[in-house]
């Protein structure tokens, strides 16, 4: 059988990740990551979409065995994406996110004020297990996030410190921010707050 990708980001799509109509349907041709609820989860263009790829390049490289640099990732992505049928079509013609809770979660994360932390001006559903990081709580290791769960996130790099980058997760109940190294070496919580 041949593999399917997602029409947006192209990440081989299996039946656990599908996104998903506006009816609750499997979409067939996105990612649960770019397509929930019958809209795009992020509003973005082709150039923002391959800068948020890039940043998985390590991810990329452990699970095809390339060694790729982050800007040698980009130009393949530069190469790739306008294949996919997201970014064949003029922006004013596919539905994009909606979510007013969205916009809500940007806010209250910028509202937060974590020193060093740059401004979040955009969140993506990212999955659970895809994001729990553990961390080393009184000698036990933690892990705080559902795996099976959906959550408003992103990742963005920590301003003065190269190699670190802060992680976001937000869902109905709380906001978890975190800071790590590369592949989510040594995480450590900086905000975890109810709402």
């Amino acid at each position: 059988m041949e593999t399917q990708f997602c029409q947006s980001c192209g990440m081989p799509l299996t039946n656990e990740i599908l996104g998903t109509n506006a009816d609750g349907s499997k979409n067939e041709e996105y990612c649960i990551y770019c397509y929930k609820d019958g809209a795009f989860t992020g509003d973005f263009n082709m150039e923002q979409m391959v800068e948020f790829c890039s940043q998985f390049v390590d991810e990329l490289n452990k699970n095809t065995g390339k060694n790729l640099t982050r800007e040698e990732y980009k130009e393949e992505l530069h190469k790739y994406f306008p294949t996919l049928k997201r970014w064949r079509f003029p922006a004013d013609q596919l539905p994009q996110a909606t979510s007013p809770m969205k916009q809500t979660f940007i806010e209250e994360v910028n509202a937060l004020g974590v020193k060093d932390m740059p401004k979040i001006d955009n969140l993506f559903v990212l999955q659970g297990a895809f994001i729990n990081q553990e961390y080393k709580i009184n000698g036990n290791s933690v892990k705080f996030l559902d795996d099976n769960a959906s959550y408003w996130g992103n990742q963005v790099e920590k301003k003065g410190a190269e190699g670190r980058c802060f992680g976001i997760a937000c869902d109905e109940r709380y906001i978890l921010v975190s800071e790590y190294g590369k592949n989510g070496a040594d995480a450590e919580i900086v905000v975890i707050k109810k709402r």
